[in-house]
């Protein structure tokens, strides 16, 4: 998939960061502990690696990749690790004051749209929250995800051997069995999310809900 154009992405990351903090600022102390569905964070965790994500440049990105060794995880360690403050408040502060930038690694456009889905549903629903996602923009993340390697964050593997269709937007994709849902579900399935027997129909779903199972 091409870069998708600065002038339809951002806008939309920037809208996602500010409806993040919105949810988040009347949010009790005890539930920032509440485990996200990002495995071994919490949702203060996540919270600081989308302040990290938003600091990130590409040429800051390669330097630190460097440092990490080129090792993903290790490097979202030091950067949550560096980004998560004592209060959970003063984290949401560090969000507030980034919330417009338009810098990022060296990778597509659509990797900006990836993080802000995934990662606010990785808040949102341990949380009992919801959000009506852009149902396009989500699709533009979902084409990015089913043709990028799992090692570089995306879900090709997970997607390989089934048809994906979006109910709610235009997205088709591969061949095989047919797994049907809205295009945040099948995002979150592709990205290693874990997704609720109900929220994909198809012939396919019920093998794929259980081989896409983290």
């Amino acid at each position: 998939m091409a870069s998708s154009p600065r002038s339809v992405i951002w806008p939309v990351v920037h809208d996602e960061r500010r409806a993040l903090i919105h949810d988040l600022e009347p949010l009790p102390e005890p539930l920032w502990e509440t485990p996200s569905l990002c495995p071994g964070w919490d949702i203060h965790d996540v919270l600081a690696h989308v302040v990290d994500s938003a600091k990130t440049t590409r040429l800051g990105f390669i330097k630190r990749m460097i440092e990490a060794r080129f090792d993903f995880d290790r490097d979202n360690a030091v950067g949550v690790e560096r980004e998560k403050a004592k209060d959970p408040g003063r984290t949401l502060t560090a969000l507030r004051a980034v919330v417009s930038r338009t810098s990022g690694p060296p990778a597509g456009n659509a990797t900006r749209l990836v993080e802000a889905f995934v990662h606010g549903e990785d808040i949102r629903r341990p949380l009992g929250m919801t959000r009506n996602y852009p149902a396009e923009q989500v699709a533009l993340a979902l084409g990015y995800q089913v043709k990028t390697t799992t090692r570089m964050g995306g879900g090709k593997e997970i997607a390989a051997g089934w048809r994906l269709v979006a109910t709610d937007t235009d997205f088709q994709h591969g061949d095989g069995p047919e797994v049907q849902g809205p295009a945040i579900s099948l995002l979150l399935a592709v990205s290693g999310r874990p997704v609720s027997e109900d929220e994909l129909t198809g012939p396919g779903a019920p093998v794929f809900l259980e081989q896409a199972r983290p």
